[in-house]
């Protein structure tokens, strides 16, 4: 799960979708939705960097 990978809990991740903070879902069904783990990787990546500025 995304929440799990980022530690971030559902609300922050849909607040930094909102936001285009994020990367955006893959729909997958009528009711799920999924993440390219690439791009999440890239996101963590672009945070580790932040960090160490």
């Amino acid at each position: 799960m995304v929440s799990e990978l980022t530690g971030l809990p559902r609300s922050t991740l849909y607040l930094y979708m909102k936001n285009d903070q994020f990367p955006k879902p893959v729909k997958l069904g009528v009711r799920s939705v999924g993440w390219i783990k690439e791009e999440v990787d890239e996101w963590l990546r672009q945070r580790k960097r932040l960090r160490a500025s």
